[in-house]
């Protein structure tokens, strides 16, 4: 089950790993915590464009189902609302009824729900800094971590039969060292890279730690269906598709997750989110 803040999160964290699993018979869930409603569009070629100016809503629920199709993912959507990018100084109050000033356990209850109807063995979501300080990225961390320790516990989130993910990973986002290596492979070839500014705004923030590569490279062409999907959030000419993808492949050819909780046996570094699950199911798991 890979938990996310926004329709178009599951194609950008994650998506060749869980396109894999799919592929090896393993069945995978995206849960997208809210609609994106308050999303900015940022594509410029759909800037302006009146159908998606009359019913944003309706167009990210669209582009979701073709993004989960994609990569041949299960979705579900958990009901709560975007809360917007909040951007001024000082910020402005977040808006009333939005997910992210949802009581934590009252927005767990709702994931609690889905965990225990899907029975997922391994559970993916962002680390306490949301991958980047958006309000709804911090509190789908919150929410996914308290579903995660009290899906089994029925004091707490009273209905369902309980059950316990064995494994909690964060998302690795986009590491340093993957945007050093691809900004050096695009300026050795004598083009413009993107990701000089990403480096430099990167430059004092310490990176997380990486307990498993995943290699998925044989998916990367369905990740970027999937991103291409999301045509409201995702530019085709944007800096995702900036670097070939074969090169992609030849230089960086996995996805990164760092280990947060487990419940079975496993040594790092890992290279499968299962380990420790497989000898314990005899299969590919959930």
């Amino acid at each position: 089950m890979a938990v996310h803040a926004h329709p178009d999160d599951e194609s950008s964290k994650g998506a060749a790993t869980s396109a894999k699993y799919v592929a090896e018979g393993a069945e995978v869930l995206v849960v997208s915590c809210t609609g994106g409603e308050r999303g900015d569009i940022l594509n410029p070629n759909l800037a302006g464009d009146p159908h998606v100016l009359r019913d944003l809503t309706e167009v990210r629920r669209g582009e979701m189902a073709a993004a989960a199709a994609a990569l041949g993912v299960q979705h579900r959507w958990l009901g709560f609302v975007d809360s917007g990018l909040p951007e001024g100084d000082p910020l402005p109050p977040l808006p009333e009824g939005c997910f992210a000033l949802e009581e934590v356990d009252t927005a767990a209850a709702a994931l609690v729900r889905v965990i225990r109807e899907f029975r997922p063995h391994v559970v993916t979501t962002y680390d306490e800094n949301g991958g980047y300080p958006h309000p709804d990225h911090i509190m789908c961390h919150k929410v996914s971590v308290a579903a995660f320790e009290g899906a089994a516990d029925l004091a707490r989130f009273p209905g369902g039969e309980p059950w316990q993910p064995l494994k909690l990973y964060y998302n690795g986002g986009f590491s340093r060292e993957r945007l050093e290596i691809f900004h050096r492979a695009i300026l050795a070839e004598g083009g413009e890279s993107p990701f000089g500014e990403w480096l430099a705004n990167r430059s004092e923030r310490a990176e997380r730690r990486v307990d498993a590569r995943v290699r998925c490279e044989e998916h990367f062409e369905a990740r970027d269906r999937a991103l291409l999907s999301h045509a409201t959030q995702i530019d085709p000419a944007g800096f995702f598709f900036r670097v070939p993808r074969q090169q992609q492949a030849e230089l960086w050819p996995t996805e990164e997750f760092e280990l947060a909780r487990s419940a079975v046996e496993t040594s790092v570094p890992e290279t499968d989110l299962f380990a420790g699950v497989r000898e314990l199911l005899g299969g590919t798991g959930a």
